[in-house]
């Protein structure tokens, strides 16, 4: 009886992540039509800042609430922002399009204090030696690097891969938790603003390169 109901929390609680995620699509589309558009033809430098994360798990949801407030903001034509939640699938098929740069937003432990931002060139090493049974993705999470295997057994590339991190506080119950915690909350916009400068960096170094 008690797996019966912790079966049908599970499947509540994904019915709760899938309707959420299609609100958070209907609001990016009307907000920024042209997030949904992607122009394969252009030969200007593609970015696609892509966040992650489990609304439902706390400090988790980080990469989708500043996926959510970037949208909000007037961004340079070369970047594409999609609240990417815990979609899997949806992520790789994105990577697929051959953007140039693609910037991961996500909740990143590594020890620091709740709150600490973190800027990486993660090492795709793994990526190279992963097998089928480690590309599998999983429809109640998201592993960015899962996403990558998929796309480079499914013969496509991914170019330069930066990862924005904030380091979660701990989760203090296992049935999970929305909102984030006060540290991850007031980093939030020093995120957003920090992903804007990458953007800037990156396309600033892209006009150096195409003018020498």
């Amino acid at each position: 009886m008690k797996k019966e109901v912790t079966d049908m929390q599970n499947v509540e609680c994904e019915m709760r992540i899938k309707e959420c995620e299609m609100q958070i699509e209907e609001e990016q589309l009307s907000s920024n039509p042209q997030s949904a558009i992607p122009n394969p033809q252009s030969k200007s430098l593609r970015i696609l800042i892509a966040g992650i994360g489990n609304i439902f798990l706390g400090d988790d949801g980080f990469g989708s609430e500043v996926a959510r407030r970037l949208i909000e903001r007037e961004l340079p034509r070369e970047a594409r922002v999609i609240d990417f939640g815990i979609r899997g699938f949806d992520l790789t098929f994105a990577l697929m399009d051959g953007y140039d740069v693609t910037i991961f937003v996500d909740a990143t432990p590594r020890g620091g204090a709740p709150g600490t931002l973190y800027t990486i060139e993660p090492d795709l090493s793994e990526v190279n030696n992963m097998d089928a049974q480690g590309m599998i993705i999983e429809t109640h999470n998201m592993n960015p690097l899962k996403a990558l295997g998929m796309v480079k057994a499914m013969g496509g590339e991914f170019k330069r891969i930066l990862l924005v991190g904030c380091e979660p506080a701990p989760l203090d119950t296992e049935e999970g938790r929305m909102g984030l915690s006060a540290p991850v909350e007031a980093a939030v916009g020093e995120a957003v603003d920090l992903v804007e400068s990458l953007i800037t960096k990156i396309l600033e170094e892209e006009r150096r390169t195409a003018t020498a």
